[in-house]
């Protein structure tokens, strides 16, 4: 087998591989009598067909497999002959194929680029210094009490916090638009689900009243013909209610599991598991910022090949969100996962550079940490880590996640790191700019 290697451009290779002849015609021998011989063909007994009869009814067909075949088989030869490492599957194209002569056939590929990592000490990592507090605990509590209450009806005007049931008709230039229109329509007051101005105008109004108010829609409204609008709505006010908490007691906290200790045993669980929380967030900020520095710091060859898997993947990410209504959808176009897909691809590159180029291999004790955090938001966490433990393809996605976060460890321990303070609101419920 000869084979000839030349760049075309960028990373794109073109191998021309030549088999000799009396490789593929011993092929085409051996499909003729391992798959043609046993065909029914008038004149002759099955099994007992002449080869110079099989070659001439079937041998067409035969070699066309017999060359198909050969040139994956030899394609990976080649590739291994020549110490290369394909980004992506080859596009083959045969040159030659005729009977008495070498098979030629042509591989078109992409290699994988050379990546030098650099530029990790210009890195810059804002390190979140946050604690979970006590009045944190506190508030934590109180939003599980919103989230279990009930609502009583009161006869006196409306306050923020409270609901109000309402029927509402919106106009614009004096006609009525679709969507502007609702009956028993239940707001809670505050929530900021409405345009601008909707909620602080009906802040106020009692059972029976009604009244019109006048509002603009955002200009970045997603009704394309109701963006920056002026409209009037007539309102009628048909209930108001007030909010009603349950009782912090045994009775609230056997709603959650808890069963023994009452309200300081439900206080330690809920500061569990936001201290689990924000343990998370820290580290996801941390890594966002480590991986930005990295991509900023480093430019890379990204193989067209890769990058197409990458959009394929997060396509199909996107499909399976739609569930059962996926088989109606379209297809979605390439275009909207493009960047997103060569960011995984650089990123990827990159942190596997730093892990060949500083032999950082995969820490038991790190993968251990990751499936106990992750066991630890479950009610049986032993049995979660048993289910880890005994699960081998399971267990190797761990060690992916933890050799990716060694590597990150080890850019944060030569990057330029600071401390922030901030509160757990802060980081957690970041306010929208």
């Amino acid at each position: 087998m000869q084979v000839s290697v030349e760049t075309t451009q960028g990373l794109e290779r073109r191998a021309t591989i030549t088999v000799p002849a009396a490789t593929i015609d011993e092929k085409v021998k051996e499909f003729l009598k391992s798959e043609y011989r046993n065909r029914r063909i008038n004149g002759f007994r099955q099994g007992k067909v002449p080869p110079n009869v099989l070659q001439k009814l079937f041998g067409t067909e035969a070699r066309a497999r017999a060359a198909q075949e050969l040139m994956q088989s030899k394609y990976f030869e080649a590739i291994m002959q020549e110490k290369i490492n394909p980004a992506g599957p080859p596009s083959i194209e045969p040159k030659v194929n005729e009977a008495g002569k070498d098979l030629e056939f042509v591989a078109t590929f992409e290699v994988y680029p050379e990546v030098a990592v650099q530029g990790l000490d210009k890195i810059k990592v804002e390190q979140p210094d946050v604690t979970v507090t006590d009045k944190d605990v506190d508030g934590m509590l109180e939003t599980l009490r919103k989230q279990h209450a009930s609502w009583k009806e009161v006869k006196r005007k409306s306050k923020k916090g409270e609901r109000i049931t309402i029927d509402f008709t919106g106009r614009i230039d004096g006609e009525e638009f679709d969507g502007g229109k609702a009956e028993d329509f239940a707001l809670e007051l505050g929530e900021g689900r409405m345009i601008p101005g909707f909620e602080d105008d009906i802040i106020g109004m009692k059972t029976g009243e009604e009244k019109t108010i006048e509002v603009t829609f955002p200009e970045d409204y997603h009704a394309e013909n109701l963006k920056g609008k002026k409209a009037e709505f007539d309102i009628v006010a048909k209930k108001v209610e007030e909010q009603v908490l349950p009782e912090l007691n045994d009775e609230f906290v056997a709603t959650f599991g808890v069963t023994d200790g009452g309200v300081e045993a439900l206080k330690a669980e809920v500061r569990k598991n936001m201290e689990r929380e924000l343990k998370n967030t820290v580290q996801s900020k941390v890594k966002e910022q480590v991986l930005k520095g990295l991509v900023d710091n480093n430019d890379v060859d990204l193989p067209s090949a890769m990058v197409k898997q990458e959009i394929d993947g997060l396509r199909r990410q996107a499909m399976q969100r739609f569930g059962d209504n996926q088989a109606q959808m379209p297809e979605l176009p390439a275009n909207l996962f493009e960047e997103q897909a060569k960011e995984r691809v650089k990123v990827g590159l990159l942190l596997g550079e730093v892990i060949r180029s500083n032999d950082i291999k995969v820490d038991d004790a790190k993968v251990d940490q990751i499936i106990a955090n992750n066991a630890s938001a479950y009610e049986d966490p032993e049995e979660v880590v048993a289910y880890y433990k005994g699960n081998e393809e399971l267990l190797q996605q761990v060690r992916n996640v933890a050799l990716e976060e060694q590597a990150v460890d080890f850019i944060i321990g030569q990057a330029k790191v600071s401390a922030k303070k901030a509160s757990f609101d802060e980081l957690m419920n970041p306010k929208q700019k």
